[in-house]
């Protein structure tokens, strides 16, 4: 296991593929830890170094006081980056993820060679939606995070894939049970503040919008919004719903790797 000291704790990460090859990282969902990623991990490391990491107060990485901030959490991967000396990077973050790589790309588009948000939105929910969610996990804990577990699977993949897959979908919706209590309902607050729907003309390195057909926590026309708002922005649309780079597996991974590989 790998981590990284940050002033107020551990940030875990893993770095798979080539070490001469251009990084690639990925930023995991709210709920989720950096394996979410692992049907992507086969193909990506074709071609790049990818660096995964828990994002703060999710899988092995430090919990702190909520509530937390999108800033803070990109502020977060800067510091990643700076710790272990990589300049430049390509970037794909999935809902909270996509978040995050919005506001680097909005402030550290230097940073940056390209950008692929996946399943989100420049303003994603109200706080009639965010605010309940806080205050039933902080006040049951872990029993509540079983019971959003439980209610995850509609959300995040249609109901014919979750039946196919089981397993699948086991996997990844066991990590959201085993998410901090705090750490979530910190994120969730991150997630309810942040608006980054008027500073999305500022994204100038290329960008990768993806949204899911049957995705009702971020529908198509969150995508559709960005990408009409980042000059010469990528479109593109699976059938799935939240977590389309599972349920899309290696048609979501070609689809990031031509963009990613275009001259």
């Amino acid at each position: 296991m790998a981590f990284v000291q940050l002033a107020e704790g551990e940030l875990h990460y893993q770095l798979d593929g080539p070490v001469e090859a251009p990084v690639l990282v990925l930023s995991n969902s709210l709920g989720t830890n950096l394996h979410m990623w692992d049907a992507q991990m086969a193909d990506f490391t074709r071609h790049f170094r990818v660096l995964r990491f828990d994002t703060r107060g999710h899988g092995q990485s430090l919990v702190t006081p909520g509530p937390y901030s999108i800033e803070q959490l990109g502020a977060d991967v800067l510091a990643l980056l700076d710790a272990l000396n990589i300049e430049r990077v390509h970037f794909c973050g999935l809902s909270m993820g996509g978040l995050i790589g919005q506001w680097l790309g909005i402030n550290a588009g230097q940073r940056l060679n390209k950008l692929v948000v996946c399943n989100t939105a420049a303003k994603i929910g109200d706080p009639s939606i965010w605010n309940p969610r806080i205050e039933t996990v902080l006040r049951d804990g872990a029993a509540a995070m079983v019971a959003l577990r439980d209610a995850s699977i509609a959300r995040w993949f249609t109901p014919d894939f979750a039946q196919a897959n089981p397993a699948a979908a086991k996997q990844i919706t066991d990590m959201l049970a085993a998410t901090s209590p705090q750490g979530y309902a910190a994120n969730c607050a991150a997630v309810r503040d942040a608006d980054l729907r008027e500073q999305l003309s500022s994204i100038k390195v290329p960008l990768l919008v993806i949204a899911g057909t049957e995705d009702a926590v971020t529908p198509p026309s969150g995508g559709h919004f960005i990408e009409e708002r980042v000059p010469g922005a990528e479109y593109a649309e699976f059938y799935a719903a939240h977590l389309s780079n599972v349920q899309a597996g290696a048609d979501f991974s070609a689809r990031v790797l031509a963009f990613l590989l275009a001259d």
